[in-house]
């Protein structure tokens, strides 16, 4: 349950970054980092939310390795991610290498995601979580 609490941290930490950016966005009248504004909000909050709420409702699946596996990799990922897509919004190319590697493990760690919520995911857990409440 560990690892979904803290991605619900880092969910709601996302959020605020993601509402203070298209703050400032609007303030300055400059929008070219509405590309990663919108990957924070996406990536970084909804997905983050969904994740810990699973983790959390399921915890079998948050006290895997895999589950350590997607938290590390998705929390090492995106914000490296969101760093390169933020400098080639503003026509730096510099951090280009961001953009060519970190993506990828984004997409690995969500595989990890898929593969434990399949194997640990069963009906029983679900209909005794219904039975529950």
């Amino acid at each position: 349950m560990r690892v979904g609490i803290w991605f619900l941290k880092l969910a709601a930490f996302y959020f605020l970054v993601g509402v203070a950016m298209g703050l400032t966005m609007e303030i300055i009248g400059d929008h070219r980092l509405s590309g990663a504004h919108a990957h924070i909000n996406l990536i970084g909050w909804a997905s983050m939310a969904l994740f810990g709420i699973i983790y959390v409702l399921f915890p079998k699946a948050g006290e895997t390795k895999l589950a350590q596996l997607h938290f590390w990799l998705y929390n090492i990922s995106f914000p490296l991610f969101m760093l390169g897509l933020s400098f080639i919004l503003l026509g730096n190319e510099s951090l280009l290498i961001l953009l060519m590697i970190f993506p990828n493990f984004l997409v690995l760690a969500v595989v990890f995601f898929v593969l434990n919520i399949f194997l640990q995911v069963k009906v029983e857990h679900v209909n005794s979580f219904v039975n529950k409440n």
